[in-house]
């Protein structure tokens, strides 16, 4: 299944496109090193407040109106579901599914596979070139694996082309090479997600 590439598909003024094996990945991580730390058990990550989170670290703000964000999950084929979040299985749970925040708006879900005609780099690269096509996206937040292979460059490429009317947010565990992009720490999103508290790691000071 392909992202649509199309002028006449209609897209929402904020997108979150996502590696969802990777998010995955570093909620486990974080999981495992903070339950160390704090000496408790750390839940699966609620998939719905981390998209809050990073619609707001990509600018988004509440001013009264009607927002609408979709949230694209790109994962490998073989992944039937996130291990580490809730909700998590693709199909049933999160592909055309919708939650409403009381304060940005609505999030529309979309789980795309990847790695039987195309792998998730050049899912990624499309993606992002189709969408900053679209005059009426106003936000775009990346959240690639750059930790591997040629990702963060191939994104990084990708995006030298945007337009200045655009904001686009591009997440990471530690800083990257700049680009035509600003960037966020995705560590905070998903330790909010996760359920932990500051005061916790304060504690542990």
């Amino acid at each position: 299944m392909n992202m649509p590439n199309t002028q006449n598909v209609k897209l929402s003024e904020n997108i979150i496109l996502a590696d969802a094996d990777y998010i995955d990945l570093v909620a486990f991580r974080l999981s495992v090193q903070f339950e160390r730390m704090i000496g408790r058990r750390i839940p699966k990550a609620d998939l719905s407040r981390w998209a809050v989170d990073i619609a707001l670290d990509g600018g988004l703000r509440e001013d009264s109106k009607p927002h609408e964000i979709q949230l694209v999950l790109i994962h490998d084929k073989s992944k039937k579901q996130l291990d580490n979040f809730s909700p998590s299985v693709y199909d049933t749970e999160l592909n055309a599914q919708a939650f409403r925040d009381d304060k940005l708006g609505e999030f529309l879900v979309n789980a795309y596979p990847t790695g039987s005609m195309v792998d998730k780099d050049d899912y990624l690269q499309d993606a992002i070139r189709t969408i900053l096509e679209h005059n009426e996206v106003r936000r775009l937040m990346i959240i690639p694996n750059g930790e591997e292979g040629e990702t963060y460059d191939i994104v990084s490429h990708a995006l030298r082309e945007a337009p200045d009317d655009k904001r686009v947010t591009v997440f990471a565990m530690q800083p990257m090479p700049g680009g035509n992009f600003r960037q966020e720490i995705l560590g905070y999103s998903l330790m909010n997600a996760l359920g932990i508290k500051a005061d916790e790691l304060k504690a542990e000071d």
